[in-house]
């Protein structure tokens, strides 16, 4: 299985030969380097992790700079760790970019959701409002939230309104339309979570293509 890490850049469409439109995503994906490599033996598992994105070194904590300067790599700024059943396959210091992947496989992507700040009930749980009748004083609100003296508090869980997006979203089966080598881009077919500059996961599935 390939992994890599990639940056959203944002969507457009595809005409086929039969002038078809086909929605898709571009990622900018890696160049990304192995910097860590885990094993059974030493750490119970077989894992690599990879860096992406070069940034100044007084953008990373010393820790994590001290980490790569070990192997001699570049100050990066995103490290995401993968699982994988063979680390033979790796090296430390390889990079890992678009040439891993094939036009036509199945990935999956995760991604951070757009984050849409305080939501009432409507938008968020998609309740229905209220009557809008003269006298009605109940069209967007709650309205009973829990019971009186037993229990007498809200349970945790609620629905209720309350922060909307924001929060880490997994797309699975997306089929990989085109790959551009020289700019090193993967063109997914259909939407991607997030907006355009995200921090995007990468990873290729089980699915027979």
């Amino acid at each position: 299985m390939s992994h890599i890490l990639g940056t959203k850049i944002g969507m457009t469409q595809i005409f086929t030969e039969n002038g078809n439109a086909i929605p898709v995503t571009v990622i900018k994906a890696g160049p990304c380097y192995v910097t860590q490599i885990k094993s059974t033996n030493v750490n119970g598992y077989n894992a690599i992790q990879i860096g992406y994105q070069e940034v100044s070194k007084n953008k990373i904590s010393k820790a994590e700079l001290g980490h790569l300067e070990k192997i001699n790599l570049l100050s990066l700024k995103y490290l995401k760790e993968y699982k994988v059943k063979d680390i033979e396959k790796f090296k430390l210091g390889e990079i890992i970019d678009v040439k891993y992947f094939k036009e036509g496989e199945f990935v999956d992507i995760v991604g951070k959701s757009i984050g849409k700040g305080f939501s009432g009930n409507q938008k968020r749980n998609h309740f229905r409002r209220g009557p809008m009748t003269h006298g009605s004083k109940n069209h967007r609100e709650p309205g009973s939230i829990g019971q009186s003296t037993t229990p007498g508090r809200v349970f945790p869980g609620k629905r209720m309104a309350g922060r909307l997006g924001g929060t880490q979203t997994t797309i699975s089966n997306l089929k990989i339309y085109k790959i551009d080598i020289d700019e090193n881009l993967l063109i997914i077919q259909g939407s991607l979570p997030g907006k355009p500059g995200n921090l995007l996961s990468i990873k290729s599935t089980k699915r027979a293509m």
